[in-house]
């Protein structure tokens, strides 16, 4: 195992980026900007090749600040929201200040970080397709808010601008579809990959992209760990002779959605899947619990099988 000298929490905020040493209590805040970035990577470069770095996920907002410390060969790991704060609650910490997170993050990689994976960069096309994901979830969040306006009773008034705003979002949304087509057409690794999620009922163009940029994991975990990570790993709900059911925690952003389509596809499909479902549904299980389950059995599926293309083809 190697060994660190320091270890660094750092809380990621949308403008700001706050900074602790583990066991010193002063921290320190960044302008979350390649300025703010380059600053404290100069502040810290004395300690920074011998440091174990730990920050949170917070919808994008840290990939910048992950891809300067791994350009420069720094240690860094992206640490799960939910393990952090049930790790910081579980010290009897119940206030939350952006210093008392970044405390907590270092806490959690001076004690953790024998078991924790360090964050491996991305190429620039995936850094690129995972830029125009987000887009085109946030432009179809806006379609969908817009769709809704114009079903509204008495909306004669907006009607013709919620249409040309409709409008004007699905052709964005088109233009970003055709430029990660286009990517993904270019880089054969992915092309391959994609080919082979779309083999399984439910999974097409859209959602097959959508796993490959936001779950870069798949493949290089068992079963069980990527659908803890995902979120679709069963949690026991008991309690003395009560037995309630089992229910998934939270995941990887924008994950869960784009699997909870691909099982609505697959259980009207012709397949082995739609079985899987009905014979749940057949057993007395809820609709929505078989629908989890069918959730993390296309999961599964589609770990299976890109860790046997890696394998067959020697691709990471």
């Amino acid at each position: 195992m190697r060994l660190y000298n320091n270890f660094i929490g750092i809380d990621i905020g949308k403008f700001t980026f706050v900074v602790a040493l583990h066991g010193e209590k002063i921290t320190k805040e960044y302008t979350n900007t390649l300025e703010g970035i380059q600053e404290f990577l100069k502040a810290h470069e004395e300690i920074l090749a011998t440091t174990f770095c730990v920050l949170e996920t917070t919808g994008g907002y840290e990939r910048s600040l992950l891809l300067a410390l791994s350009a420069n060969q720094y240690v860094v790991h992206r640490a799960d929201t939910r393990k952090v704060k049930d790790f910081i609650r579980s010290y009897g910490t119940k206030a939350k200040t952006d210093a008392l997170d970044a405390k907590g993050l270092a806490h959690y990689g001076y004690e953790r970080h024998g078991q924790l994976k360090i964050y491996e960069s991305a190429n620039e096309t995936e850094l690129t397709l995972f830029t125009l994901v987000m887009r085109r979830n946030d432009l179809t969040q806006m379609r969908v808010a817009e769709k809704n306006r114009l079903k509204a009773p008495n909306n004669q008034a907006i009607k013709g601008s919620c249409e040309e705003v409709i409008a004007m979002l699905s052709e964005q949304i088109e233009s970003i579809t055709t430029s990660m087509n286009e990517l993904i057409e270019n880089a054969s690794i992915l092309k391959e990959k994609r080919k082979v999620l779309k083999t399984i009922p439910g999974i097409g163009d859209a959602i097959s992209t959508e796993l490959l940029v936001l779950l870069p994991e798949l493949g290089t975990l068992d079963r069980r760990k990527i659908a803890a990570l995902v979120g679709l790993a069963p949690q026991a709900n008991e309690s003395g002779r009560y037995k309630g059911y089992r229910r998934t925690g939270y995941g990887r952003q924008g994950v869960k959605p784009k699997l909870f389509l691909a099982a609505m596809a697959a259980r009207n499909s012709n397949s082995a899947l739609k079985a899987f479902y009905e014979k749940l549904i057949a057993s007395g299980k809820r609709k929505m619990v078989a629908l989890t389950a069918l959730m993390r059995k296309i999961l599964v599926i589609a770990n299976a099988k890109i860790r046997d293309f890696n394998k067959e083809y020697n691709w990471a």
